[in-house]
């Protein structure tokens, strides 16, 4: 009877964000603001608001609303979301080949993102991506303690926010010029990598994971 090897990598662990990394969350987004500014009798800047999608939405909500009204209408966005900001949200190019990528070597694929999981949940059901750990309702450097709890050794997100969160978990961060982000900005907070969007990342994952497959442990790679 065999016995796994001693210096045997690691399973594989890949973290994505979700919003504007995996998914185009922008139209359902502006929507729904359109809709929840009509409750409120707030006119939200929604060009301005959907240009640069990442922060929590308290953050987002703060320079419309006074701090006490914030809570409340956090939730109201929540339970407003499932209804107009789920169905008119697409995949973005290579978001499925980027998951199937990790599934082909053996890789868990997590998804961390500072949505409210059940709507983050909503969104997965909606565009069939299966992944084997969905986290959310979590931001920044508040990601890495679920990187770290998962074993992730890559986290791919599209904001400054998510280069902390996977430098803060030592691991590579990979991001896509498909937020609001630019590469300068992404480059300037520290990731390693920086690609077009998804659609590039399963060849680069190729190179990636073979430099990985032969020494895991010795920390972020760039390439």
């Amino acid at each position: 009877m065999s016995t796994p090897r001693d210096d045997a990598p690691p399973p594989l662990v890949v973290g994505f964000d979700l919003d504007l990394t995996l998914i185009d969350t922008a139209p359902g987004f502006r929507a729904l603001l359109g809709v929840l500014g009509e409750e409120l009798g707030v006119d939200f800047n929604l060009d301005a608001m959907t240009a640069r999608l990442g922060p929590p939405l308290d953050m987002m909500l703060a320079p419309y609303l006074p701090a006490e009204q914030i809570p409340a209408a956090g939730d109201r966005f929540r339970a407003l979301y499932p209804d107009h900001a789920v169905t008119s949200v697409p995949l973005l190019p290579g978001a499925v080949e980027s998951v199937q990528a990790v599934r082909d070597v053996g890789g868990r694929v997590l998804v961390v993102t500072g949505k409210h999981t059940p709507n983050a949940q909503l969104h997965l059901d909606h565009t069939g991506l299966v992944v084997d750990h969905l986290e959310g309702r979590v931001w920044g450097v508040g990601k890495a303690e679920s990187l770290r709890r998962e074993g992730a050794s890559l986290y791919v997100g599209d904001h400054v926010h998510d280069v902390e969160g996977a430098l803060a978990a030592g691991v590579t961060s990979l991001s896509v010029l498909t937020g609001g982000c630019s590469r300068a900005e992404l480059e300037d907070a520290g990731t390693h990598v920086v690609l077009e969007s998804l659609a590039e990342f399963p060849d680069w994952f190729d190179d990636w994971f073979a430099d990985w497959r032969t020494a895991p442990a010795e920390g972020p790679r760039s390439a």
